[in-house]
């Protein structure tokens, strides 16, 4: 089904909260009746431009809510504890992905039905807890300071090509080949391979919402993770010949004590989803951290006398305006959540940007402050499941605000008519982001000759040394 036609079938269903809201009042709950109902339509024109307000009105009117066959939660300390708690489970969409895939009559679904079952992002225990304590011995703080000075190098180079043409897309020309080039580094990749993956990615990351999903789209999906998965074989393969210090080499040379080791398809997986799960949510984090300083003169003013905040300015950016702004978990046990029983086997939808703007947790929860004193916002989820690429995303983030806003005096909108992405419900971020670049005279680091094929890390292993 393609977003405008579930947005249709959506709004037919939409929840009506203040009606809800006012019979609980009507009992003795809060004050509230007869106030206008309250539609949640996530595919909604007016949702994808501004959900806060209607977060907002959620929290106060009913926090946990049953709408289109779920319960949809928007406060900080139920989201967060349904996240803290082993017994929701994330393993829904693999299921979702197994049921589409036995409706086709089609050789080759068996192996985007095991990129489900086997991805970090859809475990539970104790296959999570295997792969999370290997994965993990290669996902750590050290190995994501190692690669700043190539993020450095690669945004450095995006920015100067903007500053010299006076401009950019934030979106195309910055926040979208940041990432994967980065990634692509990591991995120390082909030259001959980095330019499917963008495209690929984009492709495999509609798994993460199946139900949005027409045959055909499915059809298209499982055609590409076996391709990607094929041209991953090959790399995995020569790394095993010639391991260097890139991530395919750590993550297959990853042991646990007891010599446990990733399978083949395991790591080959592992890297499809670093891509899948980390390119879109970094490329929105950029754009709607930018986008969040330039409809905030004063702060970005901030930023340009002291780039120095530019890292407290990514963590107000993920609590101000989420990249992921849900996220979905299954009840396996029946318990009560604000009074309200839940059901083992019930979908629970948690309102990850709902819970950032929670006035319980964050003072001023609807002004963007770089200078916010840290709390425990939920971007990156929280739990055994908290997102795995969050410190290289937040290093990206950092790079590039210190990056444009040291080698800037002013940054400015080219248009106040934004255009928010329609492809996805559970992210969130920009399709464009044009501005203007006023110089500030600060040399950046050397421009590269093309970013998708930038050099590799040192110690990482070449292709052309395997020929």
């Amino acid at each position: 089904m393609t977003p405008r036609a579930h947005e249709a079938a959506v709004d037919e269903a939409a929840a009506t909260v203040g009606g809800a809201a006012a019979g609980r009042a009507s009992g003795g709950g809060a004050a509230g009746g007869g106030r206008a109902a309250i539609r949640f339509n996530p595919f909604g024109a007016e949702f994808r431009r501004d959900p806060y307000p209607l977060y907002r009105r959620m929290r106060e009117a009913q926090p946990v809510h049953r709408t289109m066959g779920m319960w949809v939660l928007t406060r900080h300390a139920d989201v967060q504890g349904v996240l803290r708690d082993r017994t929701f489970s994330a393993g829904l969409i693999p299921q979702l992905v197994s049921r589409r895939a036995g409706q086709l009559a089609r050789a080759n679904v068996d192996r985007v039905v095991r990129l489900g079952e086997k991805s970090l992002v859809f475990t539970d225990n104790p296959d999570h807890a295997r792969l999370r304590g290997l994965v993990n011995r290669v996902f750590t703080a050290t190995e994501v300071a190692a690669l700043r000075p190539r993020v450095e190098e690669v945004a450095g180079g995006l920015v100067r090509r903007a500053l010299a043409a006076g401009g950019m897309d934030a979106i195309a020309d910055l926040a979208a080949p940041l990432p994967v080039t980065v990634m692509c580094d990591w991995m120390a990749l082909p030259d001959g391979l980095r330019a499917q993956v963008g495209p690929w990615t984009h492709d495999i990351r509609f798994l993460l919402e199946p139900g949005l999903m027409r045959a055909g789209d499915f059809e298209h999906v499982c055609d590409v993770v076996e391709t990607f998965a094929r041209a991953l074989d090959g790399v995995v393969a020569e790394r095993r010949q010639r391991p260097g210090g890139d991530l395919i080499s750590r993550l297959l040379a990853a042991r646990t004590a007891g010599g446990d080791a990733l399978t083949p398809e395991e790591l080959i997986f592992v890297c499809i989803m670093c891509f899948v799960a980390g390119n879109e949510t970094t490329k929105s984090l950029l754009g709607n951290g930018l986008l969040a300083l330039l409809r905030h003169p004063d702060q970005a003013a901030r930023l340009h006398r002291a780039p120095e905040l530019a890292g407290d300015a990514v963590t107000e950016a993920l609590r101000y305006d989420s990249p992921l702004q849900m996220t979905k978990r299954v009840a396996t046990r029946d318990m009560d959540v604000d009074g309200r029983r839940i059901r083992a086997g019930d979908q629970v939808l948690l309102c990850l940007g709902a819970a950032n703007r929670d006035p319980a947790v964050f003072d001023r929860p609807d002004e963007f402050d770089v200078t916010r004193a840290p709390k425990a916002h939920l971007a990156f989820g929280h739990g055994m499941h908290g997102c795995l690429g969050g410190l290289l995303a937040e290093m990206q983030a950092q790079v590039v605000f210190e990056c444009l806003f040291g080698a800037t005096t002013s940054i400015e909108p080219r248009t106040d008519q934004l255009e928010w992405q329609d492809h996805s419900s559970i992210v969130r971020g920009l399709r464009h982001l044009p501005v203007t670049l006023h110089a500030a005279g600060t040399v950046l680091p050397r421009a590269l000759p093309h970013a998708a094929g930038a050099a590799r890390p040192a110690g990482a292993a070449s292709p052309e040394a395997s020929r």
